[in-house]
């Protein structure tokens, strides 16, 4: 299983790049926006998910290891495939993904190429479960529980598919005083995006 890629841009095209490791080319499918930011000819990092099927074994790659958590999550949705999936990414960011599926806005996914409203409810129902921690915990319940609103975004850090680890190292960073467990969640997201 390859989970990481480090070598020379090849050759780019939207939405796929070809990436020069020690003189072995791996074709990895990308989001438009990152293959733009690809440029041939310099070096690169990609963060891999692999997926094996009997025909054919395909690479997808992405900037940060959050999109490829969020990428991966979105797979274990029904109906969704690693084209949705990253089709989604290209339209999302992980912070976005969050919003939508915490609102309950499948509008948002059904923005997205290839996702219609059935597969767009199931993709924030199905999510949902996992970030239900979040919505289980007040920040203002109460002066003896400043910790529940942490523990509610380290929870859903770690549903989403990030490490217990990471996750409370990260909120170790951000300010939580009088704010909503959602917005520390939001925080917590575009901190790691940056952090990549």
């Amino acid at each position: 299983m390859i989970s990481s890629l480090r070598g020379t841009i090849e050759a780019q095209t939207p939405g796929f790049v070809v990436i020069d490791v020690a003189g072995v080319g791996y074709g990895v499918h990308v989001t438009p926006t990152h293959a733009l930011s690809l440029a041939e000819g310099e070096s690169a990092h990609l963060v891999i998910t692999t997926i094996v099927r009997e025909d054919a074994i395909t690479l997808y790659g992405f900037e940060s290891r959050e999109s490829g958590q969020i990428f991966d999550t979105l797979l274990s949705v029904t109906g969704v495939g690693p084209r949705s999936a990253l089709a989604v990414l290209s339209e999302l960011t992980p912070a976005q993904v969050f919003d939508a599926v915490a609102n309950d806005d499948d509008k948002a996914f059904t923005r997205v190429s290839g996702i219609g409203p059935k597969t767009a409810k199931l993709i924030c129902v199905q999510l949902a479960g996992r970030l239900a921690a979040v919505s289980a915990h007040d920040p203002a319940a109460g002066a003896g529980e400043k910790s529940a609103p942490v523990d509610a975004v380290v929870a859903a850090l770690v549903g989403l598919g990030w490490s217990d680890r990471l996750a409370r190292e990260t909120m170790a960073d951000v300010e939580t005083t009088g704010k909503t467990t959602s917005q520390l969640l939001r925080e917590a997201l575009a901190l790691m995006a940056r952090q990549s």
